[in-house]
């Protein structure tokens, strides 16, 4: 396997022409910091530039997908202009790469899928979740705008009624009900949505390499039209809105919370 150059918080593993790739702060239920975040940015040209790699499955370590952005993350976003910038170029990466990238991404959502883990949910190719887990975008509840994935792209994947509702409330969509609305393909019992995803990944690995790829490039081309006539605006709102009392307010509630053990 090419060797890849990305943080302990993601790993790769090989089986065969497939790409495991693991969000790894299990401790943290995988939540988004700037080491995650900056890796996943790197690693989908990484992906691509894997010759021997056919398709990629993304899971979680431990009980989550992804819980969403670590708060103290949230916290340095807010204060400091510089690495807000750096992040959102980073945003942006991620969203095109993923969309861009020539493997067929397969998810299994093993747990919450929450903030950039809904997003990385809804820009993949095929999703297998935990009839357990749940999507969730608070982006809007929290005080920010929703810019990187979930809102900018589930209007070609659900109807725009059902996008509008779910990215305003920020409310959970259960297992099921994602999939009745069309934001994921498949729910399996908990135990079982890795394996599935990788039955999946084994079935599209041994079609012939160049029609896949290029039918994904066929069907993602209508995503990516839709992803760049609005990320620019989008992560420009998302930038002003970090800036807001509001934000401000929700992160001290936040951290207050945690420093006090949830309660």
């Amino acid at each position: 396997m090419t060797a890849y150059d990305l943080p302990d918080e993601i790993h790769v593993e090989a089986d065969g022409p497939i790409r495991v790739v693991t969000l790894n702060r299990p401790e943290r239920l995988n939540a988004t910091n700037h080491v995650l975040h900056a890796g996943l940015a790197a690693l989908f040209p990484q992906l691509d530039a894997d010759d021997e790699a056919r398709v990629a499955v993304l899971t979680g370590a431990g009980r989550a997908f992804s819980a969403g952005g670590d708060f103290d993350y949230l916290d340095e976003l807010a204060r400091d202009a510089a690495l807000r910038s750096t992040t959102l170029m980073h945003g942006r990466q991620i969203v095109t790469g993923m969309v861009g990238c020539r493997l067929p991404m397969i998810a299994a959502v093993n747990g919450p899928a929450v903030g950039l883990g809904c997003s990385l949910v809804a820009l993949s190719d095929v999703v297998f979740m935990a009839e357990s887990a749940h999507l969730a975008d608070p982006h809007v509840a929290l005080g920010l705008v929703a810019a990187d994935g979930g809102p900018v792209v589930w209007p070609l994947l659900t109807s725009l009624q059902l996008a509008k509702e779910y990215a305003l409330t920020g409310d959970r969509i259960p297992a099921q009900r994602a999939a009745e609305i069309g934001l994921v393909n498949h729910v399996c019992p908990d135990d079982r949505v890795l394996s599935e995803a990788m039955d999946c990944a084994r079935r599209i690995a041994r079609l012939p390499k160049g029609a896949v790829e290029d039918t994904k490039r066929v069907l993602n081309i209508q995503m990516e039209r839709a992803v760049l006539a609005v990320l620019d605006f989008a992560l420009g709102a998302e930038d002003r809105s970090f800036t807001t009392p509001e934000l401000r307010a929700n992160i001290d509630r936040m951290l207050k919370r945690a420093e006090s053990g949830g309660a």
